[in-house]
């Protein structure tokens, strides 16, 4: 019976996969040796891989294209990046480099905004899709940037009330889009989201505030889905819904002609694949078109807003195993150099899973072992992977450290757990490294920031 690790990830998976590969016994991800660029670094280090943000952006254009064209589909595609996902300059910078458009969530987003136009990274013909619930702040920096100028901010209205609030001293018409409250799943704490206007009050908005106000022009209708895509009944009645709602709405509002139907693409968390992203975009633009084909309306152009897919796979989080521990007859530990509550939250606040590999030892044999972080928190461990409830890694030597990673984490992180902030039980913030490719192919490498120090940690305790 076969017992290295190697075996078990190919008796396993259909591996190698795309972006993974083992060669000499080392992970390779995207074709980097990761222990050859980081395994002499200082652990914990967080990685981006740049360039896996064009081909995600690629891919799904290509999907949607395509699923247009084959269609006959009267209508394009735009992808936007929703920023909320990772808000690091050097992800922005790749998002613009690629032509996507840019979706906010808060008043200090219009800031970044601001920062990206003084850098030259976007202009005013930029699109800004500006969603969420709007505090005062918030209304005040949209109206200023429709002043100045910025052609193409789309301000989606979150509630009836909200279009009351905006001043604004341009003559040109601020580009409405209006949020439709989406029903819940049928296992969710609530009936109807909070965020957006109810399903029958979008008409009544239209006339009542919008369609006689020349200040105003509605241009799109949103909407987003909690699960995300999905290929369940949930979602394509969700998906039914809006596209009823919009039809509805395009026969009183002929200057409509954007639906926006939020983000939610998947990414992979496993090395399983059972995602068949074509297939569902096609059956996304031709259930639209069928449905505005019956109601005689026009098709419309269809936005995204795919934050998670954008960059998520982009990202890496690699930890050392300092330390064996067997507490029992059962349970044995590996004890890693950091906190999974402070450098992935999302493993313990709603369990979610990443993909968990070895970046090394791939020849030696393998045992199920529990993943503990250094947190003084009992809920600081990592025991069950995305397609079994078990985790398995190579054994222990003396010839080198066990180095292992989480994959898929470019999103969210860095937003949960507050970079550069006060952690639990005062562990770090990891040193981060960014990887990008030249117009050749070759690696660059550079680090975007140390590990954060004992120093920054306790000035912003007051010491």
């Amino acid at each position: 019976m076969k017992q290295r690790y190697i075996d078990l990830i190919k008796q396993t998976f259909d591996f190698p996969i795309e972006g993974f590969d083992v060669k000499n016994g080392h992970l390779h991800f995207y074709g980097v040796d990761l222990m050859e660029e980081i395994g002499e670094e200082e652990t914990p280090v967080r990685l981006f891989y740049l360039p896996k943000i064009s081909i995600q952006i690629d891919r799904a254009r290509d999907c949607f294209n395509g699923a247009i064209e084959r269609q006959g589909y009267k209508g394009s595609y735009t992808y936007c990046y929703c920023t909320k996902s990772s808000q690091f300059s050097f992800v922005i910078k790749e998002v613009l480099k690629h032509q996507a458009q840019l979706e906010t969530s808060s008043a200090y987003d219009m800031d970044l905004i601001e920062k990206t136009f003084r850098k030259g990274w976007l202009d005013k013909k930029t699109e800004i899709v500006c969603n969420g619930f709007k505090p005062e702040e918030y209304i005040q920096r949209i109206s200023a940037m429709h002043d100045r100028g910025f052609e193409n901010i789309y301000t989606v209205l979150d509630d009836y009330e909200e279009i009351d609030r905006y001043r604004f001293a341009r003559e040109e018409a601020l580009k409405i889009g209006i949020r439709v409250a989406t029903e819940e799943e049928p296992n969710f704490e609530f009936y109807t989201s909070r965020l957006g206007v109810r399903y029958k009050d979008v008409l009544k908005l239209y006339r009542e505030k919008i369609k006689d106000n020349p200040r105003f022009q509605l241009k799109m209708l949103h909407f987003f889905i909690n699960t995300g895509i999905q290929d369940s009944t949930y979602y394509w009645n969700e998906l039914n819904r809006m596209i009823n709602k919009y039809t509805e709405l395009k026969k009183i509002a002929p200057e409509l002609s954007i639906l926006n139907i939020g983000g939610g693409m998947p990414i992979r968390n496993s090395l399983y694949t059972d995602f068949d992203m074509p297939y569902m975009v096609e059956e996304i633009v031709r259930i639209i078109k069928k449905s505005c084909d019956e109601a005689g309306v026009d098709t419309p152009d269809i936005y995204s807003e795919f934050g998670k897919y954008t960059v998520g796979e982009s990202g890496a989080l690699i930890f050392e195993v300092i330390k064996e521990k067997k507490q029992n007859d059962k349970e044995r530990w590996y004890m890693l150099n950091s906190s999974f509550m402070t450098t992935m939250p999302d493993i313990w606040g709603i369990g979610e899973k990443f993909i968990m590999l070895p970046l090394n030892k791939w020849e030696n044999e393998y045992q199920r072992v529990n993943l503990g972080g250094i947190s003084c928190d009992q809920h600081d461990y990592y025991n069950s992977e995305m397609h079994i409830s078990e985790v398995w890694l190579p054994k222990l030597d003396k010839k080198e450290p066990l180095l292992i990673g989480f994959f898929h984490t470019g999103a969210y992180q860095e937003a949960l757990s507050g970079y550069g902030g006060m952690k639990h039980c005062l562990i770090p913030t990891p040193k981060y490294m960014i990887f990008d490719r030249d117009s050749k192919g070759k690696l660059k490498t550079r680090v975007f920031s140390e590990r954060q120090s004992s120093e920054q940690m306790l000035r912003l305790l007051g010491y």
